[in-house]
């Protein structure tokens, strides 16, 4: 047992996999405890599982494995990562625990399966088992249907999918396996206990007997539908639901709705495959079918009949098909075969489904007429056809065939007509039945239930009572107002018979059943049935039929039961809707009305009416009017008063007043009285006859106003206007007119009859009067307001003079609104009928169009046109498409029939030739606007084909195909268009145009719409494989309309559909739809609709109050009760349009008013401090997201709720996008006034703008960056700095919209995150922006590169976190980009970098690639800037600090100095000390600030020593200018134009053309030459000089060769570059500022132009060469000499390591340096001896003395050694105190070879020797003494290391370096500490000091001790360097001040006088600093440490006071050197602090 104990002590997860089964069994047993024992289900432990579960199941120890499955269910069961695991687990448990004998085994295996189902898993656990069933062992396919089985029953057919299983049933009944056979009988039984009947179809082929067994089971299968009793993790709250049923026991009431949810109708036609038959039809079919005899015919419909038995059939193009076959319905005169062809159609309709649905227009029409057949089995199978038919498409597009037929002659076809309407009306619902569409079938149906035929009004009995049952009665009655009593009962009678296709039974049961799952979705539907039929299910106590006794609310109304049935529930809601109001009188004999008069008014008032004398008719109307005036509404006999006032002399009263009085009374009845239109007509007359009186016609109009009220607008208006047509009189029309358009003011729009009016108006416009044609002019304009546009297609053939003024009156109402209906609608309660007028104002702008006159232009699209349309000759075909172009204009408006045109048409969309395409799209354009709306019968026949013709490849064949779908979707909406599979089907075709222009339509379209059909998600699966499309476009416009889907579909669906994906598709799309949810747009709200549809920017003023309701938060504007179903639909997501929203606030309520005028932000004391302490201690979520979740915005708006108005808030966190802008706007207002609330909210103002950023509306993005650019200018002008958590949540996320396409938004964000680092320290935002480089977003990581650049350029090298290197390295990453523009980004910012930090840049970027560092080295030549640190900027910006403040923003946050430590500080620390590595600790750095400080201003005092001179230095320069930074950004703008003058020049002479480039030159020469101007060139010189040798490179590389150009070209452009060269070298103060690399590449360039034979071969190559010559000698004289040697030697070097050169090339630069070395004599003072010195060290240490030997020639040799001898001979021993910038002297060789030649010199010169030469003769006694001199020293340096003796030990190290100044102390320096070194350093210069006196200048460190205030940095020369005067006098400050000048004018900095340059050279002993060295080609050379040494020389020197923040020069050469300085600079500021003081 010794391994058990081995095992026993593995941890669980081991022992599960170990090799013994016991430890095996023993784990899993261990793993099943532990996995019951975790109680979170997210706990790390299920993670160390995943990959071992799979071999739970699958272990080959049959008594382990059941442990293990066991522990595997455990697991499954309560592990949150269970789900990855379920596809190897699933097909472990089928493969290898299904097969075991054990029964225990297969029932945990079924088990697990059944888990992964419950935890969502279902799809995959499907998939394995289906697998399965491949399987050949037969116990596993028993296994697998089982578990099938078990599944379905418990988790549902909803759950498990079952298309895949019925498919394969039938193969598993044929297995051989008798249990296979029993086991699938069992799941066919399930099966079919789900979806019953729909599972005969797929198992019909089975064999009989099997089938027989199946009935008889089936039949046992218990009715009650089955319900799903376990459920997914997601449906826990169903299952609560079902354990709450089962324990009240069994299904209590609430299961009605649970039934329906439980079992999903499961449609056969789903499951089964579809069938292919185009192809199988006869070959000779359409010839037999046109055969002349019958049998023929038939049997080619009998074989047609045959395949479409078929139950679903592939979709393909049948319209041949269908064209035959409606032929043979329509013209066959064998009525056996019109029957067979309707049967064919019957199954093709029944087998394509909606497929079919694009032909249904056509055989519509052809069947209905042809039920005039009286023969029972063709109408049988006409009306079995049509019912297939209605199926495949919806009532709306075929309404327009069904009532064309209604008017037909014939009582059959009139009554089957009918019949089919009532069955189709079965298959509707309220939604799909809307008031539009039965508006039109009712009036219809009116006409059948008053026919003459029995046969026809019963059938129209039944379709009215269907509709009435379908849409309620609320939606019906309307139109049934004139029916009386008797058919009004006889069309309920037949509603309560009906049966609906949707289950609904009769009778209050099925009133309740209806009114509860509708109630659920009454706000969504405001304007459709559905919410209709809520409202009347809610009022309805009983069955239908019984009208509630009394209605709330409403006008008491006469009682007549028609009136009151009529109204149905409306009651309750108080509509006073316009048709319900009516009410009906016959017409009563005067009698009767004289006795009905004669009871309510006084006896002599009767009598006085015909009195003879106008005073008592007076009288007697002022009794009339008293009476009229007490009367109550229900007593008034209306009808009997009016026609007692027509009574004698009635309307011919001849008095005035009388006649005034008595329009009067007529209003004042209209008004008091239920007017019917009975007692109108009495008055009428006589109102239109005084209209037009002086005197009367106000009294008249008033009446006609009243009546308008009482019967209705629309009624009076029409008759009315009728009445004043039919007489002369030409003031009576003008006036009725007038009152018309006033009316309609009032009144609204809404039923007028506009084609009734448009004949009376064309009358009154051809009238002779001009009164008459004016009022009709404006009566014209009013209608515009309301109708828009179309109105006047209706006057186009009037006069063009007419024509204009009518133009004109529509002109000035553009724009305007029509105003809100005051009369009619609004007097009634607040309730208002939202419902009825919605409707009908949705119909103003389609009846317009529906009334105009079409044009029926069937006949004149013949055959002949279409064949000509057809024909193979594409002239042809143009003139047949011409034809119809002209047909079509001349009808302008035409009827749907369009015979054969359409498929003449779609066959053109695809013709050869583009033209005619483009032709036949602009045909189809123009058939839309000449059909209207009926053109939605053709969407699927010609509409689609459009679609198709996107995809074209030419653009403008797009564009046209694109304007026609978009005038198609105009006219009919686009329910038509997403309908059906057709435009999935185009989505799927694999051509990228086609995708994004239809992505793009799709985009555009989906938002505007309020619901859309359920085939929209057909398209899905398409649009995902567009998101991973080829081409970038098409995955752009798919993602674009992702949001849109989503916000129809919503997610769920969306993410379900992504189950068929391929796994790394999946994730990818999800993460899309992830985004998407979060920019998915609310749906429109349905108010807008209406308004969307008038046209002409007038939408009907009903619907503001709904947009207002936005503003209003609530009330409605127009009555005084709020009501709250607007309130909803406003509130949901109005898309208010901005003018309708303005005019109706133009009147709000006060209230509201008040609300705004408070301040909008609230400010909570310790608001801000208490939600950063809740977010870091986790109480709410960190800002921290990539899309922004719905908790987070909900988290937002909880904190703002406290300290933002209500109001303001309620606008920020609109669904519109409008309201957004408004509250920006709003936020913009108060910004100056409210800066405190601001700054306390700032954090979530900032979160919110975050929100913001996400949303896809560019308005909003551009208010909001408006907004933070005004916020961040007021925070900075308020010192606010942000606090780390505002940063945190706000900066990530703008930095995301760096990367916008728009070009306008990433200037505004760079321009805010300028901004931003007056508020934020630079070097935070740079860690953020650093982040934003690693996007995926190509623009976003090129902006965010460059802003670093501007960062580092701005704040100098400190702003780099976490330390330059790391962060340039980062930088330098991105150079290998993918994308370009981040490529140069990357090199711009990193030369950049390099402008301000030299060559220490390679440094820090560490090793590139070869690619990538050639494309930066190449870059950096090209700026050839040279480096200029950030400080010479802040040294230009001092004295500017004043005026302007603006340059650089960081340095400059206020004008006093006192605020520059603040910020600054906190920057320079960070930085300086991340970066240790580099840097030497500058503790003086900070000191330097504070004298800053102390000063009080920028630079007033020094020290008092120069204090009398430093105003002479600064006199003459007020701004110093570095030239060098001539190009920069920051640069002030006096010189700018000069400057970027000269760089353009200069850029131009590299030009690859030669002409450009000969120009630029000549303009460079011209400047040279003029001695006053060449000073503009300086700190030009570099760079042009780079422009010359890359011309020069160029001319040598591509010109020469280049066969094709003019040699003589070549020569002139070489005579320039070599002129303009001379002319610069001439001048010697230019041509010192060429650096060394610039200067080693222009000699190389130089010299291979000497040596290229090709110039030779040229006419004047000899001058050339020549010219040549002499300009390299002037190179050689001119040029700074050290520069140059170095250049040379840097030269030589690289000429011979380069195989490739040639020995020529070598010799040349030798003979260079030879002359160098004859100048050396006059020039060796001014040269740099210790760089020179570092050079020939670098060369020997690559050339040792043994490799040069080796060189062919021996002239290598020779020119070091002479150039070296001559050295020394001219320096003397001194020249070994110019070693100190070589490293390790001692690995040297230099060192060993100067002393030999010195020795030998010496030996040579004897004792001519001066003191120069005793020193070196000392030197080598010494040498020879070495051992000994080794011992003093040590001796020495153990004095110094001991504490007593320190002192003593110095001062003899001083004397003794002072007596042999060449000695070593090195080696016993080197091996101490840096302390210890910087000790004896220091100690050794104190000495020296106290020593020589004041007088002398301190040798070790090149200051003068008069200059010591002035804080100039040590030279960086070690101690032993000696720079000063041999002869030791004293220097006076003169002296210093002519050498700064000579350093100001180096730096390119102006001096006032330069005349006595020369003198002053020879002053020094050599010049204090050497020029900088831009060097292009050295990059890696060594002399990045000596340029940097001399830049912070230089820099320090520009400006003392100015600290040295760029982190630049920090290497100095010696560190016992630097340390000392530094503490020697911090004595003297003590010391200066003291003297302060």
């Amino acid at each position: 047992m010794g391994d058990d104990s081995e095992w026993m002590k593995l941890p669980i997860d081991q022992k599960c996999e170990h090799k013994l089964w016991k430890a095996r069994l023993n784990g899993y047993e261990e793993a099943l405890k532990l996995f019951q024992k975790i109680d979170d289900e997210k706990s790390p432990e299920w993670s160390k599982y995943l990959g071992l579960i799979k071999k739970f199941v699958t272990d080959s120890n049959a008594v382990a494995q059941l442990k293990g499955l066991e522990a595997a269910l455990a697991y499954v069961e309560n592990a949150h990562v269970a789900g990855k695991t379920t596809g190897e687990v699933a097909s472990g448990v089928v493969n290898k625990v299904f097969n075991q004998p054990k029964a225990r085994a297969k029932e945990l295996g079924l088990d697990i399966c059944l888990m992964y189902i419950e935890i969502e898993k279902g799809e995959a656990v499907q998939e394995e088992l289906l697998k399965g069933l491949d399987n050949k062992n037969p116990k596993i396919i028993v296994a697998c249907i089982e578990t099938l089985r078990k599944a379905l029953s418990e988790f549902g057919s909803k759950i498990i999918s079952l298309k895949p299983i019925i498919k394969i049933l039938p193969k598993l009944f044929e297995s051989r396996e008798k249990a296979v056979r029993d086991e699938a009988k069992l799941l066919a039984v399930e099966i079919y206990r789900w979806i019953r009947d729909a599972l005969r179809p797929p198992l019909q082929n089975i064999n009989s007997v099997q089938l027989k067994e199946l009935e008889e089971e089936w039949v046992k299968v218990s009715s009650a539908a089955p319900k799903q009793t376990r459920f997914l993790r997601s449906q826990q709250e169903l299952k609560a639901k079902f354990e709450q049923q089962q324990a009240v026991g069994g299904d209590a009431d609430g299961g009605g709705d649970d039934e329906e949810e439980a079992v999903p109708q499961v449609d056969a036609y789903e499951l089964l495959e579809a069938v292919e038959i185009l192809s199988k039809l006869p070959k000779d079919f359409y010839e037999k079918i046109e055969a002349k005899k019958w049998q023929e015919r038939k049997e080619a419909l009998e074989a047609v009949e045959l395949l479409v038995k078929n139950p679903k059939l592939e979709s393909g193009d049948y319209a041949d098909l269908v064209k035959v076959l409606k032929k043979v319905v329509g013209k066959d005169t064998n009525v056996m075969l019109v029957a067979l062809a309707a049967k064919c159609l019957t199954g093709l309709a029944a087998g394509l489904r909606k497929k079919f649905g694009q032909y249904a227009g056509h055989v519509v029409p052809t069947i209905l007429e042809k039920f005039k057949e009286k023969k029972p089995q063709v109408v049988q199978a006409l009306q079995e056809a049509i019912d297939a038919i209605f199926l495949t498409t919806t009532l709306q597009n075929i309404s327009e065939d069904v009532l064309a037929v209604m008017d037909n002659k014939n009582p059959t076809i009139k009554q089957q007509t009918s019949l089919f309407i009532a069955r189709s009306f079965r298959h509707c619902t309220p939604s799909t039945l809307p008031k539009s569409l039965l508006k039109p079938f009712c009036a219809a149906l009116l006409k059948h239930i008053n026919d003459s035929a029995p046969e026809v009004r019963d059938a129209g009995f039944e379709a009215l009572g269907t509709a009435l049952k379908v849409a309620g009665e609320k939606a019906v009655n309307p139109f049934l107002a004139d029916v009386d009593k008797l058919k009004l009962d006889r069309i309920k009678e037949c509603a309560e018979k009906v049966e609906l296709v949707y289950g609904k039974k009769t009778g209050g049961a099925a009133e309740k059943k209806e009114g509860k799952p509708i109630i659920g979705k009454t706000p969504a539907l405001s304007g459709t049935g559905g919410d209709k039929e809520t409202k009347d299910a809610a009022t309805k106590p009983g069955p239908l039929k019984k009208a509630p006794a009394v209605k709330p609310g409403g006008p008491p109304k006469k009682g007549k039961p028609a009136a009151a049935t009529g109204m149905g529930g409306a009651g309750a809601k108080g509509k006073k809707g316009p048709e319900t109001k009516e009410i009906f009188e016959s017409e009563l004999s005067i009698e009767v009305c004289e006795e009905k008069a004669a009871a309510v008014l006084p006896a002599s008032c009767i009598q006085q009416l015909d009195s003879g004398n106008w005073k008592e008719r007076l009288a007697c109307m002022e009794e009339f009017q008293k009476a009229v005036e007490l009367m109550e509404r229900s007593e008034m006999p209306c009808q009997a008063l009016v026609r007692m006032l027509a009574k004698k002399p009635g309307w011919k009263e001849t008095n005035f007043q009388v006649m005034q009085m008595k329009l009067h009374i007529v209003a004042l009845i209209a008004q008091k009285g239920n007017f019917s239109k009975t007692s109108a007509q009495v008055v009428m007359d006589g109102l239109v006859d005084k209209v037009g009186d002086v005197k009367c016609g106000s009294n008249a109009k008033e009446a006609m106003t009243a009546i308008a009220e009482a019967c209705q607008l629309p009624w009076t208006a029409e008759q009315v206007v009728a009445m004043a047509f039919s007489q002369k009189n030409p003031k009576n029309q003008s006036e009725t007119l007038n009152w018309l358009s006033n009316a309609i003011k009032e009144f609204g729009f809404s039923g007028l009859n506009v084609k009734a009016f448009i004949s009376n108006v064309k009358t009154a416009l051809a009238a002779t009067n001009p009164a008459v044609r004016t009022s009709a002019i404006t009566l014209l304009g009013v209608m515009y307001l309301y109708v828009g546009p179309p109105l006047r297609m209706f006057f186009e053939d009037e006069k063009p003079a007419l024509l204009s003024q009518i133009d004109a009156e529509f002109e000035k109402m553009q724009g305007q609104t029509a105003p809100a209906p005051t009369r009619g609608i609004s007097r009634h309660s607040g309730g208002g009928g939202d419902d009825g007028e919605e409707e009908e104002q949705e119909d103003v702008g389609n009846d317009v169009v529906d009334l105009l006159p079409r044009t029926d232009i069937g006949d004149k699209i013949t055959a002949e046109l279409v064949s000509k349309i057809g024909d193979k000759n594409w002239k042809i075909r143009k003139e047949g498409l011409d034809e119809v172009t002209s047909i079509i204009n001349d009808a302008k408006f035409i009827q749907p029939n369009i015979g054969e045109l359409p498929a003449a048409l779609k066959s053109r969309l695809n013709d050869s030739n583009k033209i005619l395409v483009q032709q036949t799209l602009s045909i189809l354009q123009q058939l839309a606007t000449a059909m209207g709306p009926n053109i939605k019968q053709h969407v699927k026949n010609l509409g689609i084909p459009v679609i198709t013709v996107l995809g074209d490849s030419k653009n403008n064949v797009r564009a046209a195909a694109l304007a026609t779908v978009n005038a198609w979707a105009e006219q009919t909406g686009m329910k038509e268009w997403l309908e059906g599979e057709d435009l999935s089907e185009e989505l799927k075709k694999e051509n990228p145009f086609l995708r994004q222009e239809l992505l793009g339509w799709l985009a555009e379209k989906l938002p505007t719409l309020r619901s859309v059909p359920s085939d929209l998600l057909l398209c899905v699966p398409h649009l995902y494989s567009c998101l991973e499309d080829r081409n970038g476009d098409v995955r752009k416009k798919a993602q674009d309309a992702l949001p849109f889907f989503m916000m129809h579909l919503g997610f769920e669906k969306m993410a379900k559909a992504t189950g068929k994906l391929k796994p790394t598709s999946k994730d990818q799309v999800l993460a899309m739809l992830e985004k998407a949810k979060a920019n998915m747009p609310a749906k429109p709200a349905a108010p807008a609709k209406a308004s969307s549809r008038v046209v002409g920017g007038a939408a009907p003023a009903k619907f503001q109050p709904a947009s207002a309701l936005a503003e209003d938060s609530g009330s409605n504007t127009m009555e005084s009760k709020p009501d709250p179903k607007k309130a909803k639909a406003g509130g949901a997501s109005s898309k208010a349009k901005g003018v309708q929203g303005k005019k109706v606030l133009s009147k709000p309520n006060l209230k509201e008013d008040d609300d705004k005028s408070g301040p909008i932000f609230i400010i909570v004391p310790n608001g801000k401090e208490q939600r950063m302490k809740d977010e870091r201690g986790l109480k709410v979520l960190k800002w921290n997201f990539t899309t922004p979740r719905d908790e987070y915005i909900e988290q937002l708006k909880t904190q703002m709720s406290s300290c933002v108005a209500k109001w303001l808030q309620d606008e920020m966190f609109h669904a519109d996008f409008q309201h957004h802008n408004k509250a920006l706007a709003v936020m913009i207002e108060h910004l100056e006034s409210e800066k405190d609330g601001v700054i306390s909210c700032l954090d979530l103002i900032l979160k919110w703008l975050t929100l913001r950023f996400f949303d896809t509306n560019t308005s909003v993005l551009m208010k909001a960056l408006e907004y933070l650019k005004l916020l961040f200018n007021l925070l900075s002008q308020e010192e606010y700095h942000l606090t780390e958590n505002e940063a945190s949540s706000f900066i990530p996320y703008l930095i995301l919209k760096v990367g916008e396409p728009k070009d306008v938004i990433r200037k505004d964000v760079r321009a805010i995150l300028n901004r931003m680092c007056l508020i934020y320290p630079a070097s935070k935002m740079f860690t953020f922006i650093m982040e934003g480089t690693k996007s995926k977003n190509s623009k976003q990581r090129a902006e965010c590169l460059e802003e670093l650049g501007c960062l580092v350029e701005s704040y100098g090298m400190n702003v780099c976190q976490p330390t330059p290197g790391k962060a340039l390295k980062e930088m330098a990453t991105h150079i290998g980009d993918r994308d370009n523009t981040v490529r140069n980004a990357a090199l711009n910012t990193i030369v950049t970098v390099y402008n301000v930090h030299g060559d220490q840049v390679f440094k820090l970027i560490g090793n590139l690639s070869e690619k990538d560092m050639s494309m930066l080295e190449e870059r950096i030549k090209r700026s050839a800037k040279r480096p200029s640190a950030a400080p010479v900027r802040q040294a230009e910006e001092k004295p500017q600090r004043t005026q302007n403040i603006s340059t650089n923003a960081s340095m400059l946050r206020k004008g006093p100095a006192e605020d520059m430590s603040s910020k600054l500080n906190q920057n320079r620390n960070m930085g300086s000390h991340s970066e240790t590595t580099h840097t030497v600790p500058r503790e003086f750095q900070l000191d330097l600030d504070e004298i800053e400080n102390d000063n009080g201003t920028v630079r007033c005092e020094m020290p008092a020593l120069v204090q009398h001179k430093l105003d002479d230095i600064f006199e003459p320069v007020l701004i110093p200018e570095p030239k060098i930074r001539a190009v920069s950004p920051h640069f002030d703008d006096m010189h700018s134009n000069t400057a970027s003058t000269i760089n353009f020049v200069i850029s131009q002479v590299a030009s690859g053309d030669i002409n450009t480039s000969i120009q630029a030159l000549a303009q460079i020469d011209e400047v040279l030459r003029q001695e006053d101007k060449a000073e503009a060139m300086s700190g030009h010189i570099d760079q042009f000089l780079i422009a010359t040798f890359m011309q020069l490179r160029l001319i040598y590389n591509t010109h020469m060769a280049d066969e094709k150009l003019d040699k003589d070209e070549i020569v002139k452009l070489y005579s320039c570059i070599i002129g303009s060269m001379i002319s610069l070298f001439q001048i010697e103060s230019l041509a010192r500022e060429a650096s060394t690399g610039v200067l080693k590449d222009l000699m190389h360039g130089l010299i291979t132009l000497m040596l290229d034979s090709r110039v030779e071969d040229l006419e004047e190559g000899e001058q050339v060469i020549r010219s040549v010559n002499l300009l390299v000698v002037k190179v050689l004289e001119k040029s700074d000499q050290t520069n140059i040697l170095s250049a040379l030697l840097v030269l030589l070097q690289d000429s011979l390591l380069a195989t490739a050169s040639s020995p020529k090339f070598s010799e040349l630069v030798m003979k260079c340096l030879w002359r160098m070395v004859r100048l050396l004599p006059e020039t060796i003072n001014s040269i740099n001896l210790d760089r020179i010195l570092l050079d020939i060290h670098i060369f020997m240490k690559v050339f040792p003395k043994e490799k040069l030997k080796q060189c062919k020639s021996e002239f290598p040799i020779r020119t070091l050694k002479t150039l070296l001898h001559t050295l020394c001979k001219l320096k003397g021993p001194k020249i070994l105190d110019h070693l100190t910038m070589i490293d390790n002297k001692n690995e040297s060789e230099l060192e060993a070879h100067l002393c030999r030649v010195m020795k030998h010199s010496m030996d040579q010169t004897g004792s001519k020797a001066d003191k120069d030469t005793e020193k070196g003769a000392s030197r080598i006694e010494e040498k020879a003494s070495k051992a000994k001199v080794n011992d003093i020293l040590a001796e020495i340096f153990k004095k110094i290391g001991s504490k007593e003796n320190t002192k003593e030990g110095l001062a003899e190290l001083y004397e003794y370096k002072k007596k042999y100044s060449d000695a070593d102390i090195e080696p016993f320096l080197k091996n101490s500490s840096q302390f210890f070194q910087s000790y004896v350093e220091r100690g050794l210069r104190l000495i020296e000091t106290e020593r020589e006196g004041k007088g002398r200048i301190a040798a070790s460190t090149g200051i003068s001790p008069q200059m010591e205030g002035t804080c100039v940095p040590a030279s960086t020369h070690t101690v032993s360097s000696s720079i000063g005067n041999t002869n030791g006098e004293e220097v006076g400050p003169s002296v210093y001040l002519e050498r700064l000048k000579i350093l100001r004018q180096r730096c390119g900095l102006d001096n006032a006088k330069q005349e006595d340059r020369p003198p002053l050279t020879s002053l020094l002993s050599k010049p204090a600093v050497p020029t900088v060295a831009s060097s292009t080609d050295m990059l890696h050379s060594k002399l990045s440490q000596l340029r940097e040494s001399r830049e912070q020389y230089q820099h320090l020197d520009l400006d003392s006071n100015q600290t040295h923040s760029s982190g630049i020069g920090t290497t100095l050469a010696s560190p016992s050197s630097a340390a000392a300085n530094i503490d020697d600079l911090k004595k003297r500021l003590e010391r200066i602090k003291s003297s302060r003081k």
